[in-house]
């Protein structure tokens, strides 16, 4: 039996991890939700295992995931799951590694547990709040850089305005991306664009956890179990560039936030 919920919250996104990798290599059916947004059925039965799982874990928490029907009733509960069954499910169509379960207990608008199972690396992620991140068991620290020129950011391109950032390699999931912060394989990672809660909440903790800095696209304080599950953007980055990363971005955060 797990020692821990976050013990019990892993092993439960490890499960749901290894049964998506595993229909991940058959047959599957897939289609779009909107156009450029596409879905998998394997999208599908991770998100009814996990709320099967986590709702027994916690009868009493809130749901909010990628692939459920959102009820106001979560914005009663003292605690929120927010979820991504399948977060880089373009990476996990394609054959690639990028994807990963992500999954996050929210209390007052606040994480205070996160894990990322990424079955396809062999990675766990996991983070409660006031006691640190871990990848696989590994105590987890971001980077000292103290200096934006040169900052390293995972991206598939740099426009010229950030010509002075060094491109490293980017997974499609977006919470592994921001986990790559709290790793110090990254430096910065920055979305200037409207988003949902579940793609964000887990990761975010895990950063934080590990040293980061980490805010909406205008630096403001994430929020989490809001009324819509949106947040504008992110931005994790080593606490030392966090404040000159705001700076720079903040014509292009403003811009895209009245959009």
């Amino acid at each position: 039996m797990p020692d821990t919920l976050a013990d019990a919250v892993a092993a439960i996104a490890a499960e749901v991890g290894q049964m998506a990798l595993a229909r991940g290599a058959g047959q599957y059916q897939r289609w779009e939700k909107v156009p450029g947004h596409p879905v998998c059925d394997v999208d599908l039965a991770a998100d009814a295992l996990l709320r099967e799982r986590l709702s027994a874990l916690d009868p009493e928490a809130g749901w909010l995931s990628e692939e459920s029907v959102d009820s106001a009733e979560r914005l009663m509960c003292v605690r929120t799951w927010v979820v991504d069954p399948i977060d880089g499910t373009r990476d996990f169509l394609r054959g690639r590694p990028g994807w990963a379960v992500s999954i996050a207990l929210v209390e007052g608008g606040r994480a205070v547990l996160g894990v990322l199972d990424a079955p396809a690396r062999g990675e766990s992620w996991r983070a409660e709040a006031g006691r640190g991140a871990t990848l696989n068991g590994v105590g987890l620290r971001c980077s000292a850089r103290t200096t934006l020129p040169g900052a390293r950011v995972p991206v598939d391109a740099l426009p010229k305005a950030d010509a002075d950032l060094v491109p490293v390699f980017k997974p499609n999931s977006i919470a592994l991306r921001i986990a790559m912060v709290a790793a110090g394989e990254a430096d910065l990672l920055a979305s200037l664009r409207w988003g949902m809660e579940w793609d964000i909440a887990a990761a975010a903790l895990i950063a934080e956890e590990a040293g980061a800095a980490v805010s909406d696209a205008r630096g403001r304080p994430l929020r989490f179990n809001s009324t819509r599950g949106e947040l504008f953007g992110v931005v994790a980055a080593a606490p030392g560039i966090h404040a000159a990363a705001i700076e720079r971005l903040g014509g292009r955060a403003a811009a895209a936030e009245a959009r």
